[in-house]
């Protein structure tokens, strides 16, 4: 049975990463993996989607709309602009932190976390909203709210922690190998 993992956030977030770090952490139990990015923009601080796909059944690298069984958002705004993605029964793993787009900086119209995580919780079957802030703060970094946001997933049910640890040691400096599974463990 596959398994569609839809990752989004907006540039600069490690969103790329936690898609490496998904793909290496399946590839290493034995299971076939599929993935791409869509990243446009994100170089300036535009939407990045990365798709992962996992398992034998599986002959594209895009999720197609209403078939992901995760999304991982690292911006409430995407989580909301990547909904349709998600299936029936489907879970969100969100970031509280919303990033102010400059169209809406500019209006000064700004996007509101409470009230894009209340049309998650409407929309899907379970959301699990993460204060990466306070857990950026914590560990002394704002560089791993991507690995914050995989032990969400993991403690969700939805990700082996252990092989994401081991993913993450394959693809991350040993100097910053500590921080990141510090970050994989933070979400209780």
């Amino acid at each position: 049975m596959a398994k569609n993992i839809i990752i989004c956030g907006v540039g600069g977030q490690g969103t790329v990463l936690a898609a490496k770090v998904l793909s290496q952490a399946a590839i290493a139990n034995g299971e076939r993996v599929l993935s791409a990015e869509t990243i446009g923009m994100a170089q300036r601080g535009g939407s990045v989607v990365s798709h992962v796909r996992i398992g034998g059944d599986v002959f594209s690298p895009l999720v197609p709309q209403g078939q992901a069984d995760v999304l991982i958002a690292f911006e409430a705004a995407e989580a909301v602009r990547n909904i349709a993605y998600l299936k029936q029964g489907g879970t969100v793993i969100v970031n509280k932190k919303v990033v102010q787009p400059v169209t809406a900086s500019l209006s000064g119209k700004a996007f509101d976390e409470n009230e894009m995580i209340a049309y998650l919780e409407k929309v899907a079957a379970k959301v699990v909203a993460v204060d990466t802030d306070e857990a950026c703060k914590e560990l002394g970094s704002s560089k791993v709210v991507n690995m914050v946001l995989l032990g969400a997933a993991s403690r969700a049910g939805l990700i082996d922690g252990e092989e994401l640890k081991a993913a993450i040691k394959q693809l991350v400096k040993p100097d910053f190998y500590e921080l990141n599974v510090r970050a994989v463990e933070w979400y209780k």
